[in-house]
Formats: structure tokens, C-alpha cells, sequence
């Protein structure tokens, strides 16, 4: 049976890789049916067993591909029409969720009961922002009191869920789609915005309407303590609620798991809740006599698994431990002997029937392997060893087997997480968790200070070990193939054996496992070669973020939007570089001071080693100030890597003089030029500095790609500089309905009189341009990367 829930899994999974769904799913479906009753009239005529197996295995493929496929159909269904994008809509309906604050908005969920705005179509699952209003006679206004479970009327713009989509990035759609968000937006402002009810009877809602209540409580406890946000995270799986800089820290020690609610705190707390009821029911006669301690304690410790999961959000490691314990605790409380590969298949099972997109979440395969590692270090072992080399043991092998996952989905690995978790897993999950937990009863919110004190002694020991040089061995995505290899030499490498000194002992050549971790970190990407220029124009929403990488050298250009608490740079620009293998910026231009270009400098600066910073930027800016070699890019400044020629063409020196120009004004103008092709990188220039550079550097300006100046606004973009530019590919950059209309029509109109090629950020995703073999190419992430939930986009 195993066999055939894999051959499900597998097919639900393989759903996730198709860029189209699969149609007429009622036809498929009675083929499938046809197939099954066919087997089952044929089971008794003599069949080789093998190929009554694939047979099979092949029906529960189909089977998963084809409930994934319906499962798909069905929400996607659900959808907000183009015409309805951006148009004030009224609704009623509830708050689904705790609602996130920071200094200028609070986001929360949505679910639309009914559309007040006659003729209006919308989803019924929506994610909302309800931005600050601005200061008015220097009173500062405040966010409403939204809470979970609340019904409200609301005035909304709604828009199709997108996000940017780059090269080793993280996909906002997918994650949309998995949590069934169909429409994002905010509230506008409108007398018409009331609270209804202040709470609607429905479970779930009265779950999110509990964990509110639970983090107000722990947040007046804890006032002015430093890890609150992490005990909040513990007790109701909000992960929102822990700082930036202390989600550093657990990366850094590869310890994250252990600060959001993970199956390892689930099962801890089960079986800590098996234990005591199973003493106590077993000193009570009458108790025992009725029902046999061990099928109450299964009960007590089955209940508690599934309030806390339930409390977390029940997201994929808490789905999976709770189901592993329900196949368990189903053998136990009929006395059945069930293996631990059959509790796991059963667990995986469970998480993709109910959740077919698992499997395109980072946490399904790192929770699964985790726990499938662990198995196979543990499970079957011949004889007894003492607890701390069990112990030693399976945090070598979950630290090895998980090298390869951590590798290609993050592109760095933590190399002193067996000692930071070895340190924290203990005081977290027995000691810090409990105690937590407890305190989510009002009676037990004493113990809160126990929790944190303890905690901060472990915060205390990680942060050390963070703050330790080369802690976390970062490179290039390895190729599949290498992943492939490793992981067939690191299943070696854990066959029986001993895991001290005679690390090699056991199997025969194990040492042909360590063999077979090399191509993961030898293996490298492709690079451009002499002479060639390969631009990748960064999909970072309304912003700029360019790559240009020659033979030796790598230069970005603008460093896209802040986000608020997080930005493009932490979040879109180091993962590329990253995965790239590029290890450091020979050269880093910030246009101009705008956020939309400079707001992820910062993050870029601390993350990724710069040798140089060209900037328009003045001396107190915060760039500035963390960059030893820097300069001040002005006309005439130029420079050659591997055969490509770099100029800067703006602004002139006594363009800084003049206080009467703003920002877009100073933008500097960078013409790269290689023997294949050339690009005009013009950032947010407008019309007279257009003019400007046509009276003064007109030979300079032509070029094969244009990046639209100012993403193609009414300011810029004249008709005698596109002419003299006269472009073969023009790429505009801006967010997904942005609200300056970005690019105007009547600019669009010029280049289409140009008869040049457009391409979108906002629609293609990342745009790669190679200039090489005296040609040039252009490939659209989007189109390379196509998925069906991204159907929508591609026109």
C-alpha cells in the first residue's frame, strides 16, 4: 500500500509542474474509472505480480494527478474578473484572520459573505491592507479595531493575486493559491465602513478570534520584553510577530523550525499528555475499569495534538504531525503493530488529500525528510546504544540528509546547527513550549516570565554562535542531477554503521557516498564567456533592479522597492545572486535616492561583498554611510570588463550644485556596449534631461535594449530621444497594476511606431537578454517558468 500512496502523491505532485490544467476532467476521470473496474474484474485471471503492481501504481498516480487537477479547477474557478480589477467594490463579510500590523498598515483576510456593489463579481476569499490615513492638523490617525471574527462593510480595490517571479525566488502566486487567497487589495476610505456584528458563530472563526485573544494577553504580559514575538509565535504560529533580526539568528544557527509551532513541538506535547494521563488513569479503579489507560491516554494526547495544531494554523508540519499520530494512535486503541514507513506513508497521504499544493512548499519536503531521515537511522537497528549516541546520532543524519533539500531551496546551509540544535531542541520542546502552552490558559499567564527567561538563555547561546564567522556555507543552486547523486550518497552514507570514529565502518566503500556529494558543490552554473554581456532585468514590482554580468565582473544597477518590514534586496536580489553563484558586485549603481530604485541597497550592502558604490546619492544618505569606496556618478566616467565597455553618461558635475533639481533629474545614465549588442540603462530621467543628452552624447545614445526611462510615464520617453535610441527591445518595468498607470498609453503608442519589440515586467517576470555570437536573445522568466495558476498573465 505504500507503493501506491507514493504513486498518488507522485501524481499530485507532477500536477504542480504543468503549466496548463488538464481539461475535460470528467472524461479522464472515467477513463480512470473504467481502468479500476477493469482491474477488478481481471483480478482473478492469472497476472504476473510485477505487472499487476505497475498497473496499479500507475492507476494511483492517475488517481492523484486528477484529484489534484479537480482540486485546481475548483479554486481556481473562484476567480475576480479583469473588468472588476481595480474599481471600488462594497462588500460585507468577516474578518478570517488575526489582522498584521506595522507602521502603515494592517493586513488580515477576508471572507466576502455578500457584494453590496450592484453587478460587481468577486471571490470570496480576498486578502486585504487598510493603509494609515494621512496626518491631518498634525493629529496622527490611528488603525481601526479589527478583530478576527468580525463582520464588517467595507469599501475595496481588488486586484488578481501577482507577484514578482524571478529566478530563485519565491513565488507569491503559488503561496496564494495554496492558502485559496483569490484577490488581494485595500479599503478605501468611506463613511460607509462599519462593524456589523462583533462576532460570527463559526469554528474557525472563533479559532482566529482565540489566538488574537491569546497574543493580546501575552503582549500585555510581556510589555518591553525582547522575545515576546517568538512566544506569541509558539503559542498561535504567527511567525509575523518575530523581528527581522532575530529570524536572522535562527537562520544563521538552523534553528528556524523550532520557532514557529513544527511537529516536533506536536509530538513532544502529545506524548508528554500520553504519559501523564496514562499514569493517572492507571491509579483510578473505576476509571480503569471502564476504559484501559492506554485508549484514554491515546485520546487525551490525540485531542491535544490536534488544539494545538489546530491553534498553529495547521500548516504542513503540524499536518503532518498530527496525522502521524492519528495512524498511530488508530493502532493503538485496536492493539495493532503497525510499521513506522506505513504511519509515514499514511501521514503523506493524508497532507496532500487535503492539501493537493503541498508539495510545492518547501516546508512539505523538509518536514518529510526530516522525519523519513530519522526513520531510517533508527528504525530496524540491531541492539541497544545509550541515549546520547542515538541522540548524536540522528542530529548528524537530519544535519547531512538535509544538505541537499537546503541547498537547492535556499542556496545556503547553517554548518553549526547540530550544536545550535542540540543546545535549543531540548529547552525549546521541553521546557520553553510547555510552559507557553500552559499560559494560554489565563490562570497558568504567570508562567509567561519562566518561559522567557529560559528562552533567553537559549537566544543567549544562539546568538553567539550566529555572531561566529563563516557560520553558514552559502553557493551557487546546485544542477537536479547533483541533488539526485547526493541524495542516493547520503542514503548511503547512513546504511548501519558506526557514526563516531569508525564513521566508515559497516557497509562496505561507504566512503562512495562522500564521493557523491561532490558535484553538488563543484557542479557550476553557466557563466557568460569573453565578450558576451548577459542582462537580467529583475521582476521587483514598481521599482529597478538590474544584472549585468560579463566573463569575470558582475554590476547591479538600482536595487527596486522597500516593502515596509522587509525589501527587494533581502527578498528578491540576494536569492538571485545567490543562486547565480555570484559571490560579490565588482560594481553597485543606486540611480537615484527614490525608494522604488535604492530601497534594497541596504539589504544587498550587508548581504552580498561590493568593491565600489557609483551613486546620484547625497553624503547623508543611509547607502552612503555603509560603504567605504564610493563615488558619485558623473558624465565621462568609464571602464572595461572582459571585452564590454561601460559609460556613464549622467548626470554632469554641477548637476549636484543645482538644489532646484529633484531626484529623477540626477539619475544616472549607464550605456553598456559589448561587440554582440548594446543597452541603455536611462533609471527615472524625463523629458529635458532627454533632451539634454541628445545635445550633448546624441553618437552615445543608440542602443539594441532600452530599459524604459521612468517605466514608461508621460514625463519621459520623447519621441526625438526614441528615435535616436531606435531600439530592438524595449523592457518596461513596473508593478502589476500600479497605481500610476505605468507605462502611459501614449508612450506604449511611441515605441509601438518604433516597431520594436515591448516586453513587461509586471506580465513576463524576470527578462533575460544575453548579447552574445553577434546576436542578442531575450527569454521571459514567466514563459520559462509557467505554471497554470500564472495562466492569466501571459497575453
Amino acid at each position: 500500500m505504500q507503493s501506491n500512496i507514493l504513486a498518488f502523491v507522485l501524481g499530485a505532485s507532477l500536477l504542480q509542474q504543468r503549466a496548463e490544467l488538464p481539461e475535460i476532467l470528467w472524461a479522464w476521470s472515467l477513463l480512470l474509472l473504467g481502468i479500476a473496474l477493469g482491474l477488478f474484474r481481471c483480478r482473478q485471471l492469472v497476472i504476473p505480480v510485477v505487472i499487476s503492481k505497475i498497473v496499479f501504481w500507475l492507476l494511483f498516480m492517475g488517481i492523484g494527478f486528477f484529484w489534484a487537477a479537480a482540486m485546481a479547477h475548483w479554486r481556481l474557478a473562484d476567480s475576480l474578473p479583469h473588468e472588476w480589477e481595480r474599481r471600488d467594490i462594497q462588500v460585507i463579510g468577516v474578518v478570517a484572520s488575526m489582522p498584521q500590523k506595522d507602521d502603515r498598515s494592517m493586513r488580515f483576510r477576508f471572507d466576502i459573505e455578500r457584494v453590496v456593489t450592484e453587478g460587481a463579481v468577486v471571490p470570496k476569499k480576498v486578502a486585504l491592507s487598510w493603509y494609515k490615513e494621512r496626518q491631518v492638523d498634525s493629529v496622527q490617525k490611528v488603525f481601526p479595531a479589527i478583530k478576527a471574527g468580525e463582520r464588517w462593510q467595507l469599501m475595496v480595490r481588488l486586484k488578481q493575486p501577482h507577484g514578482t517571479l524571478n529566478p530563485h525566488g519565491f513565488d507569491y502566486e503559488a503561496w496564494a493559491l495554496d492558502r485559496n487567497i483569490r484577490a488581494t487589495g485595500y479599503v478605501r476610505v468611506s463613511d460607509d465602513n462599519q462593524r456589523l456584528h462583533p462576532i460570527v458563530q463559526r469554528p474557525s472563526y472563533w479559532v482566529e478570534h482565540i489566538r488574537e485573544e491569546i497574543q493580546r494577553r501575552f503582549a500585555a504580559r510581556l510589555t518591553d520584553k525582547s522575545y515576546a514575538g517568538i512566544l506569541k509565535a509558539l503559542a498561535t504560529g504567527d511567525q509575523q510577530a518575530i523581528p527581522r533580526d532575530q529570524w536572522q539568528i535562527f537562520t544563521r544557527t538552523g534553528t528556524n523550525h523550532l520557532m514557529a509551532i513544527s511537529g516536533l513541538h506536536i509530538t513532544m506535547i502529545s506524548s508528554m499528555v500520553f504519559a501523564c494521563v496514562f499514569w493517572l488513569w492507571r491509579w483510578n479503579r473505576y476509571l480503569a475499569l471502564r476504559l484501559p489507560a492506554r485508549r484514554a491516554a491515546v485520546m487525551a494526547g490525540l485531542m491535544v495534538a490536534f488544539s494545538y495544531a489546530v491553534l498553529s494554523g495547521f500548516a504542513i508540519p503540524a499536518q503532518r504531525a498530527f496525522c502521524m499520530l492519528a495512524v498511530v494512535a488508530i493502532a493503538l486503541w485496536r492493539g495493532q503493530y503497525t510499521s513506522a514507513t506505513r504511519v509515514l506513508a499514511w501521514a503523506l497521504f493524508w497532507v496532500v488529500l487535503l492539501d493537493p499544493w503541498a508539495s510545492i512548499a518547501p516546508g512539505f519536503w523538509l518536514s518529510f525528510g526530516a522525519i523519513a531521515i530519522i526513520m531510517l537511522v533508527t528504525v530496524g537497528r540491531i541492539g541497544k546504544t545509550h541515549w546520547l549516541s542515538d541522540w548524536l546520532r540522528i542530529q548528524w543524519a537530519i544535519t547531512l540528509g538535509l544538505i541537499p533539500l537546503l541547498l537547492v531551496l535556499f542556496q545556503q546551509v547553517s554548518l553549526v546547527s547540530p550544536i545550535a540544535n542540540a543546545i535549543a531542541i531540548p529547552l525549546v520542546s521541553l521546557v520553553v513550549v510547555p510552559l507557553t502552552l500552559l499560559a494560554t490558559i489565563p490562570i497558568f499567564d504567570f508562567m509567561l516570565p519562566v518561559a522567557h527567561g529560559v528562552l533567553s538563555i537559549v537566544m543567549l547561546l544562539l546568538q553567539s554562535l550566529s555572531d561566529m564567522s563563516n557560520v553558514v556555507w552559502q553557493q551557487h543552486a546546485p544542477p537536479m542531477w547533483t541533488i539526485a547523486v547526493a541524495i542516493a550518497g547520503i542514503l548511503w552514507l547512513l546504511l548501519p554503521g558506526s557514526f563516531g570514529l569508525g564513521f566508515f565502518a559497516g557497509f562496505p566503500a561507504r566512503w562512495l557516498g562522500v564521493i557523491a556529494l561532490l558535484p553538488m558543490f563543484l557542479a557550476q552554473p553557466s557563466r557568460p564567456e569573453a565578450g558576451e554581456l548577459w542582462l537580467t532585468v529583475l521582476d521587483v514590482g514598481q521599482g529597478l533592479a538590474v544584472v549585468a554580468r560579463t566573463e569575470h565582473h558582475a554590476l547591479l544597477f538600482d536595487t527596486g522597492p522597500n516593502f515596509g518590514e522587509t525589501d527587494s534586496g533581502s527578498r528578491i536580489i540576494v536569492p538571485f545572486l545567490r543562486g547565480e553563484g555570484i559571490r560579490q558586485l565588482d560594481t553597485l549603481i543606486v540611480s537615484h535616492a527614490d525608494s522604488d530604485h535604492s530601497g534594497g541597497a541596504l539589504s544587498v550592502l550587508e548581504a552580498i561583498p561590493t568593491k565600489r558604490l557609483l551613486s546620484s546619492l547625497y553624503s547623508h544618505h543611509p547607502v552612503q554611510q555603509v560603504v567605504r569606496h564610493k563615488e558619485q556618478c558623473r558624465a565621462g566616467q568609464f571602464w572595461q570588463w572582459d571585452g564590454v565597455y561601460f559609460e556613464m553618461l549622467h548626470p554632469l558635475t554641477q548637476d549636484y550644485a543645482n538644489t532646484r533639481l529633484n531626484t529623477n533629474a540626477r539619475s544616472c545614465v549607464l550605456k553598456i556596449t559589448s561587440i554582440h549588442g548594446s543597452v541603455l540603462l536611462p533609471a527615472d530621467i524625463e523629458g529635458k534631461d532627454e533632451q539634454a543628452l541628445l545635445a550633448r552624447a546624441s553618437d552615445k545614445l543608440p542602443a539594441t535594449v532600452l530599459i524604459a526611462p521612468h517605466h514608461g510615464s508621460n514625463t519621459s520617453s520623447t519621441a526625438a530621444f526614441l528615435q535616436k535610441v531606435n531600439p530592438s527591445l524595449t523592457i518596461f518595468t513596473m508593478g502589476y497594476q500600479n497605481r500610476y498607470d505605468h507605462p502611459s498609453e501614449v508612450v506604449v503608442a511611441r515605441y509601438h511606431n518604433l516597431g520594436n519589440q515591448l516586453l513587461r515586467s509586471d506580465l513576463e517576470g524576470a527578462i533575460l537578454v544575453r548579447f552574445a555570437n553577434n546576436a542578442w536573445s531575450v527569454a521571459s522568466w514567466r514563459r520559462l517558468h509557467r505554471r497554470y495558476w500564472q495562466h492569466n498573465r501571459i497575453e
